[in-house]
């Protein structure tokens, strides 16, 4: 028997067993992206950004039924079967590509979107709206204070309304302040505009390292099709197990 196509079928095979993690994790890696998204999206602009995230999950969803296609086609060693688990491969690969392409885009466009987003929020802190909320929870959880610096927040009415004072999430965790300058040592001094651009880039990062990791794999599987089909063509079609 040939042993390229026994390869193959079993490389097909082991790819339509492990559609459905790989289903699994890109759902994952979709729900991380909107999530971390959504807990800022007071600061972003551009909703387009959320485009890859949802390229991801639709192709997840796919994922769990083409496992299932691929599955049942080499196992029943099924030419149109394959054919069409081929043409999926196919078209699932070109998502993951324009997905992987536009994470690439709008990564450098991250920071263009944020500067000027995260400065009209801060501005219209005042200590009850939903703007206000979105500001202590940027500042407690990345431990920032302002956009650039802690500094920026002179020229917001908050601050000579209040005393001359910062909002209480720009202290530092576990310390007793008042938010007075007169205390920057219990401050968290740097701005929540570096921080928060590096953590949107790296999860975006993230996704796109694993959207072409399993692009690879439909690369391969693919080429197994193409392996089976022509050889297939000059000879009967072999089981995977005779």
């Amino acid at each position: 028997m040939d042993c390229g196509i026994i390869t193959s079928k079993t490389v097909l095979l082991i790819l339509s067993l492990i559609f459905w993690a790989a289903g699994a994790a890109l759902s994952y890696v979709g729900a991380y992206v909107i999530s971390s998204y959504k807990n800022f999206d007071n600061f972003l602009e551009d909703k387009y950004t959320l485009i890859p995230a949802a390229i991801i999950i639709g192709v997840a969803v796919i994922m769990f039924i083409i496992g299932i296609v691929g599955c049942c086609a080499t196992l029943r060693e099924s030419k149109v079967g394959l054919s069409f688990f081929m043409l999926i491969l196919l078209l699932i690969f070109a998502a993951e590509v324009t997905a992987f392409v536009f994470g690439f885009i709008y990564r450098g466009r991250i920071k263009g979107d944020l500067e000027k987003s995260m400065t009209e929020v801060f501005q219209k802190y005042d200590g009850k709206n939903a703007e206000t909320r979105a500001v202590d929870y940027l500042q407690s959880q990345l431990q920032c204070c302002g956009v650039k610096n802690y500094t920026d927040w002179t020229s917001i009415p908050w601050f000579s309304s209040h005393n001359s004072t910062v909002p209480r999430s720009c202290c530092k965790a576990n310390a007793t302040c008042t938010g007075r300058f007169d205390q920057s040592e219990l401050l968290n001094v740097q701005g929540c505009e570096a921080k928060l651009e590096q953590l949107l880039q790296d999860v975006l990062s993230y996704a796109m390292l694993v959207v072409l990791g399993f692009a690879i794999i439909k690369f391969f599987g693919m080429l197994s099709v193409c392996v089976i089909t022509c050889r297939s063509g000059r000879s009967d079609y072999q089981p995977l197990y005779a």
